[in-house]
């Protein structure tokens, strides 16, 4: 029997570690984390069961130790989740050795590469535009999960196409997947997803936007292009937002066939086919002779800001080259309720709206939800500092916030960072627990009708992803407006305007 190592325990490993036992490998899954950081990261069932289901399917779990590839009992495959580098010494050695290595997305696309897939990738927006482009799908009676990046993994998917496939739980609490045939795929590809994934080639491809950002891992902004563009030169079909800086500078001299878009109309429109906003529409051009037509108004999308009507405006294009009919589309724009942790409204508390936008993670998607918002906003940020430009960022600060309280390793950095730009109505208060009381206090004392959550940095250092740093503001906004009461405690330690914070008390 052939021998297949995962490397990675998490959703999208155990899935493909599934897929391979299922297809008659010996599987190997392995983790170099511990089980206890295992257990901290795990949201969804114990480490315990999960090894125990894994155990009876006959697939052996090493945890806390990392794959060492001596003697004679090497593996014929190995498979890589999306989160591990795929740089480190081990793959290189690997590869070295003429072991094939993939990511969990090839394997998936493996699988499925009979079905159309829609591949959507990009800096920002991506995740927004995959939901929304999953929700026009399934209104139009297409069973089209979103997978990848966002909802399920991948070969989930794939494990729920043949018989005698198990039911996965990987949706939601007690959600479980639609086990009846797959019509469309609707993944959302990181550069970590795509860069592992060497023959997927997607029926429609979509470039959201394109900015600095992973240089930590791609190393330069070339190899960070250079990844994304795989994908989009691997694809039928191509939709391009015209908007975004840097992909309308390349424009037809590097994507001569693509569909592009623009929110600003039909005269910035790249190439003479595409999709762009006139009189409150969304308008489709199909080709240079043909006659421009309305397909959806705008107003239907309730999500707020211009980088939602990009957003839309790349759904709309997708739906229409897969064929799909305009009540269709105007049905699933008018109720799609937006996506978790970008610009999610949680709740209003004396007349303040709480809004959580963790999905933030680098600076240009915090600058896009400060001028998203109501102003003067009391600003949440912080976490795990990204390379980047934070130019745009510190603007729309200056712009749009009545103060800023910091969280995470990189406060002291963003403190300096605003006083060299000479905004100083700052606060230190290192955790979300802290920021959320004191963001009440500050908004009623400025009159900010808003408080945002929009970090501009990961989540690790106090975090196991931004998922969990979001669901930790809900929590603790729902509280506050449930009947936390504030009470003040001097931290001198802490830079702070005014040297004080909040604690909450019940």
């Amino acid at each position: 029997m052939s021998k297949a190592t995962v490397i990675g325990l998490g959703k999208s490993g155990i899935a493909a570690a599934r897929l391979l036992k299922r297809e008659g490998w010996e599987v190997e899954l392995s983790d170099s984390a511990s089980a206890d950081s295992i257990a901290e990261r795990n949201t969804s069932e114990t480490l315990l069961e999960q090894q125990q289901e894994l155990a009876a399917e006959q697939i052996t779990v090493k945890l806390g130790q990392s794959l060492e590839l001596n003697g004679a009992n090497l593996p014929q495959l190995i498979v890589v989740s999306p989160g591990v580098p795929w740089d480190i010494p081990v793959l290189v050695k690997a590869r070295q050795l003429g072991i094939e290595t993939i990511g969990e997305m090839e394997l998936a696309w493996r699988n499925l590469q009979s079905l159309p897939w829609v591949g959507i990738t990009g800096t920002n927006g991506k995740t927004t535009t995959t939901a929304l482009i999953a929700a026009i799908f399934q209104a139009a009676e297409l069973n089209a999960p979103a997978c990848g990046n966002i909802g399920y993994a991948a070969c989930e998917v794939a494990l729920s196409q043949g018989a005698g496939s198990r039911e996965q739980g990987a949706g939601g609490a007690g959600e479980k997947f639609d086990n009846s045939s797959v019509d469309w795929v609707i993944a959302e590809l990181s550069s970590y997803q795509i860069e592992s994934s060497s023959s997927l080639a997607p029926r429609i491809g979509v470039w959201t936007t394109f900015t600095p950002d992973h240089l930590s891992r791609h190393q330069t902004l070339e190899n960070y292009y250079n990844i994304k563009a795989k994908l989009l030169r691997q694809s039928e079909l191509q939709v391009f937002n015209g908007d975004d800086a840097y992909l309308s500078q390349l424009g037809l001299s590097a994507w001569p066939d693509a569909y592009w878009t623009s929110v600003r109309g039909k005269d910035f429109l790249i190439s003479e086919k595409g999709f762009y906003i006139e009189d409150g529409w969304v308008v489709e051009k199909l080709a240079a002779t043909s006659a421009p037509e309305p397909i959806v108004k705008v107003s239907s999308l309730r999500m707020v800001g211009e980088h939602n009507q990009q957003n839309l405006l790349m759904a709309v294009a997708t739906a229409r080259l897969a064929g799909i009919n305009r009540d269709a589309i105007a049905r699933a724009v008018r109720e799609f309720p937006g996506v978790a942790h970008r610009l999610e409204h949680i709740c209003t508390w004396e007349g303040i709206d709480f809004i959580n936008d963790s999905k933030a993670t680098n600076y240009d998607a915090a600058e896009v939800g400060l001028a998203s918002v109501k102003s003067p906003a009391i600003l949440i940020a912080g976490g795990e500092a990204k390379a980047g430009d934070d130019t745009g960022w510190l603007a729309q600060i200056q712009t749009k916030t009545a103060a800023v309280l910091l969280i995470g390793s990189a406060a002291p950095a963003f403190a300096k960072r605003l006083r060299e730009v000479g905004y100083h109505n700052y606060h230190i208060v290192e955790t979300m627990e802290r920021a959320v009381p004191k963001s009440a206090e500050l908004a009623k004392q400025y009159q900010a009708p808003v408080v945002l959550l929009s970090p501009a940095c990961a989540s690790f250092d106090q975090y196991p992803n931004f998922e969990v740093r979001g669901d930790r503001f809900r929590h603790l906004c729902l509280a506050w407006a449930g009947g936390w009461k504030p009470a003040t405690l001097e931290l001198p330690e802490l830079e702070n305007s005014s040297q004080e914070s909040i604690v909450q008390s019940r």
